[in-house]
């Protein structure tokens, strides 16, 4: 099992078929072939090897695509990189991963210099858009001269790529992620559902270089669908590229999916060819999600449950659990070829209905963090991955996630977990986004804090929500402060920083 095994089983079964759609720039499998054994041949003359790492600072692309497809091609590595950090962190992920070699679109060409002098090891840039890039770098024409070389099949537990993680909370992570266990997760994604959809379009608009957008990638490759990369995301750009393509599946955060059906342009766009939406990365509320099922109302509706850890899915939730009201709260069930359980400290798996960490063995679970053998030691323990997530499962194996375990409050001696409270304050109708966090209290210890997003016109108190959460949850969870903001803290991968919204609230709450 490996990344480019979807590309030739393409290229001999429907070599003119579209691979990829790039605005007006369409790319058959045939076409796609030939250029990524092009880009694997550039890459062999300018002296990449077996196993080097090859970064890649793209937008979504189908040249992205093509060039992850191309450095696998020649036994290499792929390090895509956070579009949405800083020179510094980026510098640093380069350096770290020993890459040498970094593939740059138009977009950040205007870093190519600083990027030379912070990543001491960076010796090659390749143009991968349609700009010049500064100072020698090898121009994207310029690579694909180059002779086609055969495929190195690379596969199995080899490899594949670095994923970096957690740079919004401390010194970034690359997570090592083989073949296999990217491959077997994608797969895992399509074996949770009883109907898939075959061929037709997929839209990609979760960034690529996040786990969650490659996966959903790799996702429709083996369904042999066309990708349709967007740039960035915006609500209509999306809804047109679904209604212009017939696109029959989408990955997108909840944050997208709200932006979405919020819009009010929404009703003007047919939006009926989609057969699978799939959302996930980080907690949706029951509104949202009600919305988006009356929206996208020809679409069946796939929770995944995970982290760049696990390739990155886990846990899946299929559209007929999202009928149940009480189903549709959880993250849902192992997927086939996972094993998940709730543990306690001493890492003892606990009764049904207790709540502990969520941990996951499998296939799936990455390789390590690269240079990083206490880290890895420490999340993978005996096989499982600890997610750091607290949760519970129920007696048919559904897991319900309850929060972080680093972001559980303790009020006044009693555990509180956020997504509870963030699913009673999202209820109200004035309320269109939330994130609930605990705050130092000089009585309390920690207090509920709720950050909240309102609907265009609205108005809200803290009174008025506290009388509202009451009537869903107990009164030590409902919120004790207040914070109205207009746009929330967001990571590349759509979820709200709860740090930076720490910082906020020291001075911008309501008592």
């Amino acid at each position: 099992m490996y990344l480019t095994q979807p590309l030739h089983r393409a290229a001999q079964q429907t070599p003119d078929d579209l691979f990829t759609v790039y605005g007006e720039r369409g790319t058959t499998a045939r076409e796609t072939r030939a250029i990524v054994s092009r880009i694997a041949g550039g890459l062999k003359l300018i002296g990449v090897d077996s196993g080097d790492r090859v970064g890649v600072l793209s937008l979504n692309t189908d040249r992205f695509c093509q060039i992850v497809l191309g450095v696998a091609w020649a036994d290499a590595v792929i390090v895509p990189v956070n579009t949405r950090w800083s020179v510094k962190e980026i510098a640093y992920s380069l350096d770290e991963a020993d890459v040498s070699v970094l593939f740059v679109d138009d977009q950040f060409a205007h870093l190519a210099d600083e990027l030379r002098n912070q990543a001491p090891r960076l010796h090659t840039l390749i143009q991968c858009g349609e700009d010049k890039l500064p100072h020698a770098a090898i121009p994207w024409a310029e690579l694909l001269s180059a002779d086609p070389v055969e495929d190195a099949h690379r596969q199995g537990e080899a490899l594949a790529g670095i994923f970096y993680t957690g740079g919004t909370t401390g010194i970034p992570k690359g997570v090592m992620l083989g073949h296999r266990q990217i491959c077997v997760a994608a797969m895992g994604m399509l074996l949770a559902q009883s109907q898939v959809p075959q061929g037709g379009a997929s839209i990609l608009v979760a960034p690529a270089f996040h786990m969650a957008g490659f996966s959903a990638w790799i996702a429709g490759m083996l369904l042999n669908a066309t990708t349709v990369p967007l740039p960035a995301f915006d609500p209509v750009q999306v809804m047109r590229a679904i209604t212009e393509h017939r696109a029959k599946q989408v990955l997108l955060v909840p944050t997208m999916l709200q932006m979405i059906v919020d819009h009010p342009t929404v009703d003007e766009h047919d939006l009926s060819s989609l057969e699978l939406l799939v959302y996930g990365a980080s907690p949706i509320s029951e509104t949202v999600l009600g919305r988006a099922r009356e929206v996208f109302t020809s679409a069946r509706f796939l929770q995944a449950y995970g982290m760049t850890e696990l390739s990155p899915g886990t846990a899946f939730l299929s559209d007929e659990d999202h009928d149940d009201p009480v189903l549709r709260r959880s993250a849902g069930r192992a997927s086939a070829f996972a094993r998940v359980r709730i543990v306690d400290p001493l890492d003892e798996e606990v009764p049904r209905g207790t709540v502990g960490e969520i941990v996951a063995a499998g296939d799936h679970v990455m390789l390590g963090y690269w240079k990083k053998p206490k880290e890895t030691a420490q999340a993978v323990r005996g096989g499982w991955m600890h997610t750091g997530d607290g949760g519970y499962m129920d007696e048919r194996g559904y897991v319900y996630v309850v929060d972080r375990i680093k972001d559980m409050i303790i009020s006044g001696g009693e555990n509180v977990y956020s997504v509870e409270v963030e699913n009673a304050v999202a209820k109200h109708p004035a309320v269109a986004q939330v994130a609930v966090i605990g705050v130092p209290d000089a009585q309390w210890g920690e207090r509920v804090h709720a950050v909240v997003g309102l609907v265009p016109g609205a108005a809200l108190t803290l009174a008025e929500l506290r009388q509202f959460c009451r009537e869903e949850i107990a009164g030590y969870k409902c919120p004790r402060s207040l914070e109205i903001v207009g746009t929330f803290p967001m990571s590349a991968a759509g979820k709200i920083l709860k740090r930076e919204l720490r910082t906020m609230a020291e001075g911008g709450s309501q008592g």
